[in-house]
């Protein structure tokens, strides 16, 4: 059976013989398509100081060169995008066309750091006292480690590498070990484009990579997506070893449809943003809150969508794949089992599957709940998996207080056709990024991606003005070239006459 390799030195390097090691399951068929090794603490420092002796020169080459290479990548990810999705098929399950649309978004932010020159350019003062001029420059940080979940093997870790590459920093990806062939794939791309050895780095592995990359003194900044208590600890630990972090978390997002919204349009939205990817998106639609004039007839709108949908293998066509494991999709059973026995009602019952795979395993049909509570476990915790529950509010601020005594803050939207109201919900809502009649309000790359309250850890986003300053730190220049005719040594401070 075939057996992934480490990426170290710009070229693959196979584990050694007595590496653990890890099944890669492909999720539509139960068959295990490889395995992947999972790295000791000994290869992850290797793999960083690899990255540490090549980051001097990455930073001392030229904008111009570094931003050639990221556009050189642009264009080939954007000829091959058809074999990454592929991949990303193969061991996630997403349908292709979610695929390429991951990949679709991932390069946006390629493409944003194509202009690296003109976002790394400081400010001038000629003559900011007599004969001394100052300016500012934006310098890269070092080695810049990137943990990555198994929901986005393509999109996510483009989030971060494009934006630290271009900037001058060196890069060692921690993929998901449960989908990890999208980042060796990603390397052998870097290659091709003429990346220089060992600026990027890709280390397989579990809990025990993950400490060694967030305990080693040589790696300088940390960027980390998955679930909060995972998030917290990178948070903690990686900040506590002097690294520079950003640490996104999990969510529960929320979707407020008030009386005056198209309700078609609503009710696409939540089917889209609900059960697309099988609900394993941070940014996905987990709760709509209807006010309850609307409703009954929003409920039944979004069930009609619901029931067109086809469930099966994402390479047949199929409106929605399987779960990432068997085992996930039993925990989210579970919280179908949890939402019944708490009284929610059960509109669609995910658990009566029937697919287009070769095997049901790991398969969950759409599921709707309505008349759900706030005490509820399928409300209160983030579920992964494609069921949408409805919770019935009497007014916007009823909708509005339930958000904002959410402890998550990633995304929301709201669905109105009232113009001072969606004002209202954008100015009052307390959630890091908001959709207007949107249901996935993903920023476009040249803004920045992350929420708030325990959806992020650290105070710096992703991509955007705020990740080119994640990975570089800023520096100030005060300087004074003496005049020829000067006659003699000044010792003193100096000072503005």
């Amino acid at each position: 059976m075939t057996v992934l390799s480490h990426w170290i030195d710009g070229a693959p390097a196979p584990a050694p013989a007595d590496s653990r090691l890890a099944d890669i399951v492909n999720p539509a068929t139960g068959v295990v398509s490889g395995q992947v090794p999972l790295a000791s603490a000994e290869l992850t420092r290797k793999a960083v100081a690899s990255a540490a002796a090549a980051f001097p020169g990455w930073r001392d080459t030229s904008l111009s060169r570094r931003t050639q290479i990221v556009f050189r990548f642009r264009e080939l990810l954007n000829e091959r995008k058809e074999e990454l999705a592929a991949i990303l098929t193969a061991e996630h399950g997403k349908v292709l066309p979610d695929a390429l649309g991951e990949i679709s978004r991932g390069q946006e932010v390629v493409e944003f750091a194509c202009g690296m020159p003109h976002l790394l350019k400081g400010g001038h003062t000629e003559n900011a006292s007599t004969g001394v001029d100052v300016h500012s420059v934006r310098q890269p940080l070092g080695v810049s480690v990137i943990i990555s979940p198994f929901n986005f093997p393509a999109m996510v870790p483009m989030w971060f590498f494009p934006v630290a590459i271009a900037a001058g920093n060196t890069v060692v990806l921690k993929p998901s070990e449960k989908d990890p062939s999208a980042a060796n794939w990603m390397a052998e791309l870097w290659r091709e484009a003429g990346l220089p050895e060992g600026v990027f780095t890709v280390v397989h592995g579990d809990k025990e990579a993950v400490d060694a990359l967030l305990t080693d003194p040589q790696v300088s900044s940390v960027s980390f997506v998955g679930s909060t208590p995972i998030a917290q600890h990178v948070y903690e630990t990686a900040a506590a070893h002097g690294k520079r972090v950003q640490a996104l978390g999990a969510a529960k997002n929320h979707m407020l449809v008030l009386p005056d919204s198209d309700l078609d349009l609503a009710a696409d939205s939540a089917v889209n943003a609900g059960y697309g990817a099988a609900g394993e998106r941070c940014m996905a639609i987990s709760v709509v809150v209807a006010v309850d004039s609307i409703a009954d007839e929003l409920v039944d709108k979004i069930a009609e969508r619901t029931r067109t949908l086809k469930v099966g293998d994402g390479t047949r066509g199929t409106d929605m794949g399987p779960l990432i494991t068997a085992a996930h999709r039993d925990k989210v059973a579970g919280y179908i089992d949890a939402g019944v026995e708490a009284g929610a009602k059960l509109v669609l019952d995910g658990r009566q599957v029937s697919v287009d795979a070769d095997s049901e395993r790991a398969f969950l049909n759409p599921t709707l709940f309505d008349r759900v509570t706030p005490d509820m476990s399928i409300y209160t915790d983030e579920i992964f998996g494609p069921v949408l529950c409805v919770v019935r509010v009497d007014s916007y601020d009823e909708g509005l207080a339930l958000i904002n005594a959410n402890p998550y803050g990633n995304g929301t939207a709201i669905f109105t056709n009232d113009g001072g109201a969606a004002r209202r919900f954008e100015n009052e809502v307390q959630v890091g990024m908001v959709g207007v009649n949107v249901p996935i309000p993903v920023p476009m790359a040249y803004y920045s991606f992350g929420g708030w309250k325990n959806s992020l850890f650290g105070d710096t986003h992703a991509h955007g003005t705020e990740g080119v300053h994640f990975f570089t730190r800023g520096k100030v220049v005060t300087k004074r070239w003496l005049d020829p005719s000067h006659g003699g040594l000044n010792l003193g401070f100096p000072t503005n006459a």
